[in-house]
């Protein structure tokens, strides 16, 4: 399987880095389990991506047309932020500083599977995220439109 199952929470040290949970590291591609891409999320988190997930979204990104003002200004927000990172001798990856900030991630954060990529989330703001912006009968009917033909 190439995609992500699962939620963790985990801390962030005063360097800004964290330990990769065990249970991602077992759902990681066999020959892309150390390196990943870092970036800006759609929303006021960010996307970790696994190496071999990147290059192909990457690839698309970089075929776009410059000259439409839309695309340039989805390519700024989205790449410019991007950093590639290795996870270090103690399983770690570290957050830059430039994207700790974007995000507001404090000392405790949340990890959550999105498919093929994870998202990084300060622990408040994806709690109110999850369970305030969003009400379980939004979640119903959004889940009944998504789903409808399956």
């Amino acid at each position: 399987m190439i995609g992500f199952l699962g939620e963790y929470e985990v801390t962030l040290d005063p360097k800004g880095r964290f330990l990769l949970p065990a249970k991602f590291k077992e759902q990681l591609p066999a020959d892309s389990n150390t390196q990943f891409v870092i970036n800006r999320g759609l929303e006021t988190c960010l996307s970790l991506y696994p190496i071999k997930i990147w290059e192909p979204l990457f690839e698309k990104i970089n075929k776009l047309n410059d000259f439409d003002t839309k695309i340039r200004q989805f390519k700024r927000f989205f790449l410019n932020g991007a950093t590639m990172m290795e996870l270090d001798s103690a399983g770690r990856l570290l957050v830059p500083p430039s994207l700790r900030e974007y995000a507001g991630l404090g000392k405790d954060i949340v990890m959550a599977s999105m498919g093929k990529r994870l998202e990084i989330w300060d622990i408040s703001k994806y709690k109110t995220e999850l369970f305030e912006s969003y009400s379980q009968e939004e979640f119903k009917n959004v889940a009944g439109d998504i789903m409808k033909d399956m």
